[in-house]
Formats: structure tokens, C-alpha cells, sequence
């Protein structure tokens, strides 16, 4: 069972593919809100998908193979993510592995469709990808007392390319990283969102090519801090809601390494984990309005 979100941009419609069909999810969305969003999570929404499917009561959504993919998550409260989460990427990047989790956000309004084309704003010299497991939470989480009781609060896990400018992040953001992370459309997310009990998220191989050339091919066996983990540390520090994004880090394999140019307008970047689905995204240069150029 996956969850998905398609149509134009701001009237997606949420969706449930099982067994090769994609029905309507609307049903069961009106009471929470119409969309799949953190309300309709915290309804135990997808318990209810899944007795509904079951019972034969979703109707088939009509042309949903030609309708574009949206994140498969609406409106998420906060994107948190975890920095150099794989111990080849932190040796590519010139660090030792970390002793606990490095965590920065992303806006919000950063998360995309899988296929959407990114802008590459003006300025922009070093935009690189980041193919990432994304953990999607299902609960509030707060002071979470166990790394035990951490997956009851996930939904479940998306793809998610984490763009980032890397002299923004690390030259102009003095430590912070986030000025490098929040560009507009800097978060493609999905396709789909699939429930935590059909992932094993300590197995998953993720892969990232730039025009069809491969860049990363790595497992989350690499990973340093495990989800559970990451939901645990987390919740003692910050009160996940449910909806929010935990982008969970990338493998080595980034144009930050030194081996693979930065992307250009133009190029197209695809990545995918297998069991959650591929994203196939191009990279265009900001179109800047006339008005904010002539200012500049």
C-alpha cells in the first residue's frame, strides 16, 4: 500500500495504490481536512486506509497514471534533518563521524513533487543532490522515554532529494547550514508515502544518477544513527508533530566529494530506494522578475 498525492500543483488529490490499482482517498480525507496531511495521520489515517481497501469502499481514481505526482505529504509543519548520517559520506566530506545527530532544518515550503523541476537560484555556483530515506511522523512525539516506543510515532517512509548550495551552507551560513538548504523547490519529496510496517528501514539500498550517469549507490546499513534512534533523539529535544519530515542524511557519492561537477541548468537528476519509488527531477535556472533585477 502506498499513499500519494496527484493533480496540479495545489489540487492534488489523495490517493492509496494496492495491487497495482490507485483509488480515491478522498472518502476518508474530507473529515480531516480533504488531503493527506498531519491531521489526517494523527486520525489514525492510515489504519482506516487500509480497512477501507479492504472493505472495497474507495472508488477507482480515473486517469491517475496521467496526473502529476505530488509530495505525498501535505503541508508539513517542520522538515528536520539529520547531517552526515553515513559514515562514507562523513569521510568524503572531511569529518569524522558524528557522536550524536547533527540536525538543521529546511523550510517547509521547500517540499516539492518527485518530479518537479528545481530552480537553481541566482548566484548559485554549487547546487548538489542528496538522495535521503525520509521518515514521515504519525504522532506527536515528545520526550519520547525509549528508542523502543520511537516507531509508534512514524507514519511511514518517503524519498526525498535534500538539493542543497554547498558555498551557501557552508561558506555564508557560519555553521548553520540552513541558508544552503531552503531554496525554493529544494526538497523534491516522494513519490509516496508507505507505511512504516512495510520498511525496513536498516536495509535499503539508494541510488542517485546525474543525466543517466550514476553518482550515489549505497545502503542505510551505512547509516550511523538508525530511525529509531533519530525519532528518540530528536523528541528530547524538539516536539515532533505529526506530518513533519525527518530527512535522515545521504550516502557518499555528493558533487561536495570533489569526483562529480555541480549541477547546471539543464541537468536532470534522478534518485531512488527501493520499495519507495523513483524521482526524476531537472534543474532550471530562476527565472528573476524584472522588477527584483533591475533592483539587483
Amino acid at each position: 500500500m502506498q499513499l500519494l498525492r496527484l493533480g496540479p500543483v495545489g489540487q492534488e488529490i489523495p490517493a492509496v495504490t494496492h495491487d497495482g490499482t490507485t483509488y480515491d482517498l478522498r472518502p476518508l480525507t474530507a473529515d480531516t481536512g480533504g488531503d493527506i496531511d498531519g491531521g489526517f495521520l494523527a486520525a489514525d489515517g492510515v489504519a482506516r486506509t487500509r480497512a477501507a481497501l479492504a472493505a472495497g469502499e474507495l472508488p477507482v481514481l480515473d486517469g491517475a497514471d496521467g496526473l502529476r505526482r505530488g509530495a505525498p505529504i501535505a503541508r508539513p509543519t517542520a522538515v528536520v534533518c539529520v547531517g552526515q548520517n553515513y559514515a562514507a559520506h562523513a569521510r568524503e566530506s572531511g569529518a569524522e563521524p558524528p557522536r550524536l545527530p547533527i540536525i538543521f532544518f529546511k523550510h517547509p515550503n521547500t517540499v516539492v513533487g518527485p518530479d518537479d523541476t528545481v530552480p537553481i537560484p541566482p548566484g548559485a555556483e554549487k547546487v548538489d543532490w542528496e538522495v535521503e530515506l525520509a521518515i514521515v511522523v504519525g504522532k506527536q512525539a515528545g520526550y519520547l522515554s525509549s528508542v523502543d516506543e520511537a516507531l509508534d510515532h512514524v507514519a511511514g517512509y518517503t524519498v526525498v532529494d535534500d538539493v542543497s548550495e554547498r558555498a551557501w551552507q557552508l561558506d555564508d551560513s557560519l555553521g548553520q547550514w540552513s541558508k544552503g538548504k531552503c531554496g525554493p523547490g529544494f526538497l523534491p519529496t516522494g513519490p509516496a508515502l508507505v507505511p512504516v510496517d512495510e520498511v525496513d528501514p536498516g536495509a535499503l539500498r539508494l541510488r542517485s544518477s546525474v543525466n543517466g550517469e550514476p553518482r550515489q549507490d549505497s545502503s542505510t546499513t551505512d547509516m550511523i544513527f538508525g530511525v529509531a534512534e533519530i525519532v528518540h533523539h530528536l523528541s528530547q529535544y524538539m516536539t515532533l508533530e505529526p506530518g513533519d519530515l525527518i530527512c535522515t542524511g545521504t550516502p557518499e557519492g555528493v558533487a561536495l566529494s570533489g569526483r562529480f561537477p555541480y549541477l547546471a541548468d539543464g541537468d536532470v537528476v534522478e534518485v531512488e530506494i527501493d520499495g519507495l519509488g523513483r524521482q526524476r527531477h531537472a534543474f532550471a535556472a530562476a527565472r528573476v522578475p524584472a522588477a527584483a533585477a533591475a533592483q539587483g
